[in-house]
């Protein structure tokens, strides 16, 4: 038995003169691994934001006379208005019948009273200017007209009352029912109307946001019910104050919505840009480990796994800006890092 022993011992130490240590299998494994060969990129540093978007211009129009209900025809559809229907700025969506109120007006006399007042006005003027009256005669003529004329700008006015017009180019939000030519009260809701092509949203954000949101920040807008859209909007206005009960500041952006794919009322996350890093290194968070401040990741060179220690900069949701360590056309190694060590064997995974 201790002949068996000594040969043994004898036949290791020969292999490890000649170069070749005993296999023990380890050096042999191979872990399996993914890579992402890393190409140059942007990355935007971000404060996050919720709020409800409203439309820029909203006005709910009352009668303002009692008359008989007239709903107008569209002129884009040829039926009449309905909720959903866009309108032109001015363009007619009702109007009031009320022969009782338009003769009270008296329009036409009025302009009758304006034309008499003008023609006296110039025979005063030629008269005036022959010697024939004196200045304070043509001037009274002037007063006529310009009472006559003010008559008549009050009248149309009061008369204009009897339609219901879109004040701004916008979308009918509410359209109360009422029968065609049922008479309705001064005062009854006609019709609502939204202008939502741009939003604002109003915004709190967090005390130590403070120093770096500032105004003409551009805003990536986005809604559940629109994953695959992102919507721009900016930073128009921010308040200086904090608010002692919620530790917060106010500030106000706008949303370039123009296909009216937000509609008033919607709750939006806003991702507000406050920095931003073009033609960078840019990998994935959940790659990156740490140890005693210490922060590397893992590459592949050779079938052999390489630890770099890294320095990060700007960080989103689910990537870091690397500002030191890794270079382009690096390959690291996205998965199957949670077991390496410096130099493990690996094998890459199509």
């Amino acid at each position: 038995m201790k002949y068996r022993i000594l040969l043994s011992a004898a036949i290791v130490a020969l292999l490890t003169a000649c170069g070749n240590p005993p296999q023990t299998g380890q050096s042999d494994i191979e872990t399996p691994v993914s890579v992402q060969e890393l190409k140059k990129g942007s990355i935007s540093k971000l404060v996050n934001t919720t709020g409800t978007a409203q439309a820029t211009y909203s006005v709910e129009l009352n009668a303002e006379t009692n008359g008989y209900y007239g709903l107008q025809t569209n002129s884009s559809t040829g039926k009449p208005f309905k909720l959903g229907d866009a309108v032109r700025k001015e363009q007619l969506i009702i109007r009031l019948e009320n022969r009782e109120y338009e003769n009270g007006i008296a329009i036409e006399s009025k302009k009758l009273s304006l034309e008499i007042a003008e023609q006296e006005q110039n025979k005063q003027k030629i008269l005036y200017e022959k010697g024939g009256v004196t200045l304070s005669e043509m001037r009274n003529t002037e007063v006529r007209v310009t009472n006559a004329r003010y008559d008549l700008e009050n009248a149309t006015i009061n008369l204009e009352k009897m339609n219901i017009r879109a004040p701004f180019d916008g979308v009918i939000v509410s359209l109360p029912h009422y029968t065609q030519q049922g008479l309705v009260t001064q005062g009854s809701p006609m019709v609502g109307l939204m202008a939502y092509s741009r939003m604002y949203m109003e915004v709190n954000l967090p005390e130590s946001a403070i120093g770096y949101v500032k105004t003409n920040q551009p805003v990536h807008i986005t809604h559940y019910t629109l994953p695959d859209d992102t919507l721009r909007g900016e930073i128009t206005e921010l308040s200086p104050a904090i608010s002692t009960e919620t530790r917060t500041f106010k500030g106000k952006m706008l949303i370039d919505n123009h296909q009216l794919k937000l509609r008033p009322g919607m709750f939006v996350k806003a991702d507000i840009v406050v920095d931003r890093a073009d033609s960078a290194i840019i990998i994935p968070k959940d790659v990156v480990l740490s140890r005693r401040n210490r922060k590397y990741v893992y590459i592949v060179e050779r079938n052999t796994a390489l630890l770099k220690d890294i320095r990060t900069g700007l960080e989103d949701e689910d990537n870091v800006e690397v500002v030191e360590g890794l270079k382009e056309n690096d390959n690291l190694i996205i998965r199957g890092y949670e077991t390496l060590r410096e130099n493990s064997r690996v094998k890459v995974l199509k």
